[in-house]
């Protein structure tokens, strides 16, 4: 079985990033999740079993813990007529020394949103840049896995599905997929044929950096005071950069 050896230990980046981001304020994770709900609701039917983003961003919130009333209102809310507006908006800046970020965005305010994130880079003295900017450093990838003896059955449910994966590991029982963000619902799918109610250790799409830089004191001091800012800003739902942290 041929790996690309350069995501190799990906994962693991992307797992400490999401049990970092399970530290942010339990509100915001709520509003974000809400968003998330009824956006997915109102591009499809506003039906669990019968919208399939909508089961993936209901099955994920449960995970995290969000409560179900939560859950309902935000699809009940879809339900209705007139409601917000949402669209994600995505940022690119140059954080200090050569740090880069992106920031993406759920908002129903566009110039509320980009005057927040101009804000914080402005007062660290930093700035956003243009569309693909920065982005065409990073890599745009859905990351899946799951605890499972089953892995030749995975990997040939992934073949016979005609599903063109990047990497395939298995790191102590525990098997990871990266695939293209097109594939994330289908690698879903073909992991459920092997393993129904699969629990997913992780479940993560977004943009990870091709080369991490390190900065030292006053550079490192400016990003986390950056990244601070960005993370309160309400309508900020994820923050990608290249910076490499210490465990």
């Amino acid at each position: 079985m041929k790996l690309n050896i350069q995501l190799f230990g990906r994962a693991y980046e992307v797992r400490k990033a999401s049990i970092q981001k399970s530290g942010a304020a339990k509100a915001k994770l709520y509003s974000t999740y809400a968003k998330e709900i009824y956006l997915a609701a109102t591009k499809g039917t506003p039906e669990i079993e019968s919208n399939v983003s909508l089961k993936r961003i209901v099955e994920k919130a449960k995970k995290e813990q969000v409560p179900n009333d939560i859950i309902n209102r935000a699809i009940d809310k879809a339900k209705g007529a007139g409601g917000e507006d949402y669209e994600t908006v995505i940022y690119e800046g140059f954080g200090p020394g050569a740090s880069t970020l992106i920031i993406k965005t759920l908002t129903d305010n566009v110039n509320r949103t980009v005057g927040f994130v101009r804000a914080a880079f402005n007062k660290v003295h930093k700035s956003l840049g243009v569309t693909n900017s920065v982005s065409y450093n990073y890599d745009y990838l859905a990351i899946i896995s799951v605890k499972s003896d089953k892995e030749e059955e995975l990997f040939n449910a992934l073949v016979e599905n005609n599903i063109d994966f990047i990497d395939f590991e298995n790191e102590n029982g525990e098997i990871i997929i990266t695939v293209k963000p097109t594939d994330h619902n289908k690698v879903k799918d073909a992991i459920e044929q092997i393993i129904p109610n699969a629990t997913y250790e992780l479940d993560e799409i977004g943009m990870y950096p091709k080369d991490k830089v390190k900065l030292e004191q006053e550079d490192l001091e400016t990003f986390q005071k950056l990244y601070k800012m960005l993370d309160e800003i309400e309508d900020v739902t994820e923050i990608y950069h290249n910076v490499e942290l210490e465990d």
